[in-house]
């Protein structure tokens, strides 16, 4: 800096302290508000900047975090329960034995898309140590790591597949091929679309087979409950017709008695009376017989029941159910078992010659107020007693007896007791 341009800077000061000394003291506090205004200024930029700058790295990281969720498939069970689709099924076949067979059907072409070098494609033309068969083989050998690891996730979740998580389980196999793919990638390693299909295809096979199996586990177990409904209804017949038997011995002989004391002794009011009164027991028993006769003979003849359990289910909660038993009662009342907590109320307790077109009857008009809408063998209905009625009306010729208001006794007297320890 040169002397001229000291004396210009001494000067410009000088003229810059006589300015400042002419300004009013308003003036001066707006010069100072205003150097503050801009020093405030210049930090909201900075601040703004920085703002701007954070939310560049933000938006980075929701994307990668998207990017994350789009790649984990979550087994949660709670989730997973509450987000279920209707399952569709894709095959139909009417045993578990057909889906066992074609289970090993499929396990046996996966093995044949293995051997003949479909299920993984490959880039063949590497050198290692400047072989091309070191290459291959390295290749070859990556090949087969790969797919044991696919074919492990895919055996471990198809092994796990329920109602619940199979739309997770297969979006779980595609991104597990996904991943083979990228781990893969440098030496050109995808799994096949084929295989992949292949495995979707035993993903579905796995998880109907079990549907199958428990289908006809259900049907088993009917089937093992009518088979020992119909070995009580056959001891019930024979103890009721030995009892039977036996009383029309016993009064066959009082007759035969009275018979040979009018024959000995004379007609008399007191013998006539006793002998009416005998010939009226064993008409009864001839009836008896021919009811029991009736039962055996007749397949169809039986009770059709309404219970309810308000305990257990709530109101409007119906059992609509049928039995042959003699008293079918007792088929009520081993209902009422310890698998619930309370015993069922009769409401009605129709003997019918076709009971079974009536239960079905009834079922059928309460087809979508079932409480278990897959399995149909449960006969439990959300319905109103006098839609009930209805039914009954028009599918029986018969006047029947309803029970409006179940005793429900033990359910009351527990509501009670509860009221008072409160």
């Amino acid at each position: 800096m040169g002397l001229s341009d000291i004396l210009n800077a001494s000067k410009i000061k000088k003229e810059n302290e006589q300015l400042k000394k002419l300004l009013t003291p308003e003036l001066q506090n707006a010069l100072n508000l205003q150097k503050k205004i801009d020093e405030l200024t210049d930090k909201e930029s900075e601040l703004s900047k920085s703002i701007d700058e954070k939310n560049v790295v933000i938006e980075k990281q929701n994307n990668e975090l998207s990017n994350l969720k789009e790649q984990v498939i979550t087994f949660n069970d709670e989730i997973l329960v509450q987000e279920y689709g209707l399952y569709q099924p894709r095959y139909s076949y009417l045993s578990s034995d057909k889906y066992k067979d074609r289970l090993s059907k499929i396990r046996t072409e996966q093995k044949e898309l293995i051997k003949s070098s479909i299920a993984a494609s490959g880039n063949t033309n590497w050198t290692v140590n400047n072989s091309k068969a070191q290459g291959k083989k390295m290749v070859k050998d990556t090949q087969k790591l790969l797919l044991r690891a696919f074919n492990s996730e895919c055996d471990e979740t198809i092994g796990k597949v329920k109602y619940n998580n199979f739309e997770a389980s297969k979006k779980k196999i595609i991104k597990s091929a996904e991943q083979i793919q990228k781990l893969g990638n440098v030496l050109g390693i995808s799994v096949s679309k084929e295989f992949i299909d292949s495995k979707i295809d035993e993903l579905y096979l796995s998880f109907e087979y079990q549907l199958k199996k428990q289908e006809e586990k259900e049907k088993q177990r009917e089937l093992r409950a009518q088979q020992r409904e119909e070995a009580k209804l056959k001891k019930e017949i024979e103890e009721q017709r030995k009892k039977i038997e036996k009383e029309k011995k016993h009064y066959k002989q009082a007759m035969k008695n009275i018979l040979d004391q009018i024959k000995a002794n004379g007609e008399s009011d007191e013998l006539l009376l006793k002998k009416s009164e005998l010939e009226k027991e064993l008409g009864d028993i001839e009836i008896s017989l021919k009811d029991i006769d009736y039962r055996e003979a007749n397949q169809r003849a039986g009770y059709v029941y309404v219970i309810s359990n308000i305990g257990a289910f709530g109101d409007d909660v119906y059992k609509i159910g049928m039995t042959r038993r003699l008293n079918p009662q007792d088929r009520v009342d081993e209902l009422g078992d310890a698998s619930v907590p309370f015993k069922f109320d009769v409401h009605a307790m129709i003997f019918s010659d076709d009971a079974p077109s009536l239960e079905s009857a009834l079922h059928q008009a309460f087809e979508n107020k079932k409480l278990n809408m897959v399995n149909t063998r449960r006969e439990f209905f959300h319905v109103s007693l006098e839609e009930i009625k209805n039914v009954v009306k028009n599918n029986f010729d018969k006047t029947v007896e309803f029970v409006e208001f179940p005793d429900a006794d033990q359910y009351r007297t527990s509501l009670k007791i509860k009221e008072s320890l409160i």
